[in-house]
């Protein structure tokens, strides 16, 4: 698998990082192929596909986010996917109390004044970490 920036492993990944000398901990050089408006405007005033220009990012990292695995993101993910699935539930609940009648008929009708947007309890929290 290919590592990006932040996949590369500590050189020690039980050292404690101390930050006091003001260098970074780790510097990245990343390369990219980028379209940019110029090239593009300037490919369909030619008549040609456009070409990409060449990107390179240099970053510096002085501290790591959530260093040695830190649960509170996974603890706030449980309990919003909780609470995601509960009002799922609530308005799934809703919906079956107006469509199903005491007169043995399913109220259509009902049905379609209640709206149930879709849900991602799945691991929704852990992507706006």
């Amino acid at each position: 698998m290919t590592r990006t920036a932040h996949h590369i492993r500590p050189p020690h990944s039980r050292r404690a990082y101390d930050n006091s000398s003001g260098k970074p901990w780790r510097s990245v050089v990343l390369h990219d192929l980028r379209y940019s408006a110029h090239s593009i405007a300037q490919a369909a005033r030619e008549s040609r596909r456009p070409r990409p220009d060449k990107v390179r990012r240099a970053v510096d990292v002085y501290s790591f986010a959530r260093y040695r695995r830190d649960a509170s993101v996974a603890q706030w993910s449980a309990v919003e996917e909780r609470r995601a699935r509960q009002r799922l539930r609530t308005q799934v609940g809703t919906l079956l109390a107006l469509v199903n009648t005491t007169a043995g008929e399913l109220a259509l009708d009902a049905a379609e004044m209640v709206d149930i947007p879709p849900t991602r309890h799945r691991r929704g929290a852990l992507w706006l970490a």
